[in-house]
């Protein structure tokens, strides 16, 4: 007697294993440059709100410094705040501030292996009259 051939067999749990291991690493790099990007949107919405604030007339560079800070901290972690500096620098031939904030970038979640993300902001400051 011949033996009866059905067709391929045992097919599907192997494809199965090799098709969901692609997909679940694609989900998660998407997810991971997803974060990245996040973080450093925030970080530049916080430098660009910093260097704004410390243009105004009645502040100083150091306020904008510090709601830069204050901003990253609240938006993110203490830890992306760590490297938040501001200067007085020249804009457009104006006198301005500069804020540049280095922070690490997220490779394991919110944890960095290594690398780091740096944004910077300038605004003249604010002319009276």
């Amino acid at each position: 007697m011949l033996p009866r051939f059905d067709g391929p067999r045992g097919n599907a749990p192997a494809e199965f294993v090799l098709v969901g291991a692609l997909l679940t690493a694609l989900a998660l790099a998407v997810v991971h440059v997803s974060l990245v990007i996040h973080v450093r949107h925030v970080l530049q919405a916080s430098a660009w709100e910093g260097a704004r604030y410390a243009s105004y007339y009645s502040t100083t560079v150091a306020d904008g410094q510090a709601l830069a800070r204050q901003l990253i901290t609240e938006g993110l972690s203490s830890t992306y705040a760590e490297s938040v500096t501001a200067t007085a620098v020249t804009v457009g031939g104006l006198p301005g501030v500069r804020v540049v904030v280095t922070a690490p970038i997220p490779t394991v979640g919110m944890w960095s292996l290594g690398g780091d993300i740096r944004v910077e902001a300038a605004v003249p400051f604010e002319q009276p009259g």
